[in-house]
């Protein structure tokens, strides 16, 4: 064979070898995105589950009333209406939140706002694996919330009472304090409260000087003051629940009388009140206190009162108001407004894309975008893995000489 020949043979050998070696290399190629199958029929319906006695129950059903009149005057989900079912939930003593959750599955209803209490949201765990329909509570507290087994379909737009120990530590560290004492009624609240407590005030560059937990049944706090007053603390932080109302004012006097009241004491969440009937007059003056959730404004207000014009309190309505909101625009997001897909975008449009502050402004953002960031009237909403709020607003109290409580200003848990 000629010498030319075998070049040529050469020439188109390696141009082979040339092509082998580009169809060899990688092609990168996108991730597919998940399909998930439609399990909605076309009509958002949202379910209330709240008791009918006592105050909070009716401030929530006036938000979610407010949150649904606003959401169907600017064309609904999907363009279809949103409809609303209301339920007693009852109380812990009882199996009525059971039997009334079951009802507004048989309703058919995609999401439940609901319960008020975090008793009953942790007792309706299974049956809302089961039906497979979400919760969102707007006032269920309990630190034990954040750790249930529930398939990622329990939410809540309130902070967990463990929150305020970042707020508390912050306030304390910016009002000049150095030593702090914790004293708490020994229950699973007060604990988390108190861990929280611990790395808060260690963040802060504070000492947590001494903390002390009295029973349920304790009568006599002489010990647990003693040891109080030894450490010397500049704050002292009391934690104790709402039905321990005969404990907490025993322990506020006994402070105040050892010169740890005053601007020196901080009630919590649970046990913040109005204590103008229960302890003589100046005995928690200039004491401050901690209570979830911002206050809504005037403007909120009057919404609301178009639901109900009779409603007193509006605690919870604004995170009532927002749960409604939340679950129509993720039922949008999704184009699906049933309950797994509602549940599955919950944390999308809280949290990762553009901000907005109403639902018309979110529906809007999401005619041109792909993702949403809402942030309602109780505040920012972004929710984690666990279906709680990331940081949660908190308004800081503080009481006068008739032992009455006003407001000072909101800060966020952090």
């Amino acid at each position: 064979m000629s010498r030319t020949a075998l070049a040529a043979i050469g020439l188109v050998f390696a141009a082979s070898l040339s092509g082998c070696s580009d169809l060899g290399a990688p092609m990168p190629t996108p991730t597919p995105s998940p399909t998930y199958a439609v399990t909605g029929d076309g009509v958002l319906r949202i379910g209330t589950l709240f008791a009918t006695t006592g105050p909070y129950g009716t401030a929530q059903v006036a938000g979610v009333e407010a949150a649904v009149r606003e959401i169907n005057e600017a064309g609904g989900v999907n363009g279809v209406p949103v409809e609303v079912f209301h339920r007693n939930s009852g109380d812990s003593s009882t199996d009525t939140a059971e039997a009334a959750y079951a009802e507004l599955v048989a309703k058919g209803v995609d999401v439940v706002i609901g319960p008020t209490s975090s008793a009953l949201a942790e007792r309706l765990v299974e049956p809302v694996i089961a039906a497979g329909v979400p919760l969102i509570s707007p006032s269920a507290t309990a630190p034990s919330v954040t750790t249930l087994d529930d398939a990622g379909l329990v939410f809540r737009t309130v902070g967990s009472y463990a929150d305020q120990g970042s707020v508390l530590a912050a306030e304390l560290a910016d009002a000049g304090a150095t030593t702090v004492a914790y004293v708490y009624l020994d229950d699973a609240n007060g604990a988390a409260l108190l861990e929280s407590l611990t790395a808060a005030v260690e963040e802060q560059g504070l000492t947590l000087g001494y903390s002390g937990s009295f029973a349920k049944s304790a009568t006599s706090f002489t010990s647990i003051i003693t040891k109080t007053t030894k450490a010397k603390p500049d704050a002292v932080v009391l934690a104790t629940p709402a039905e321990a109302s005969a404990q907490t004012t025993a322990l506020v006097t006994a402070l105040t009388e050892a010169k740890l009241g005053g601007s020196t004491l901080w009630l919590t969440s649970q046990n913040l009140g109005d204590y103008s009937q229960q302890l003589a007059a100046g005995v928690l003056e200039g004491a401050n206190g901690l209570l979830e959730g911002a206050r809504p404004d005037d403007a909120f207000v009057a919404r609301l009162k178009q639901a109900d014009p009779g409603l007193g309190t509006v605690r919870y309505a604004a995170e009532a108001y927002d749960a409604t909101v939340l679950a129509a625009l993720a039922a949008i997001r999704a184009g699906d407004d049933g309950g797994p897909a509602i549940a599955r975008l919950l944390p999308t449009v809280s949290a990762t894309g553009i901000p907005c502050t109403s639902f018309g402004q979110c529906l809007d953002v999401l005619s041109t975008e792909p993702d949403i960031d809402y942030t309602g009237v109780s505040g920012p909403v972004d929710f984690t893995v666990d279906g709680d709020v990331a940081a949660s607003p908190w308004t800081v109290y503080a009481y006068n000489a008739d032992n009455v409580l006003a407001p000072v200003r909101v800060i966020s848990s952090r």
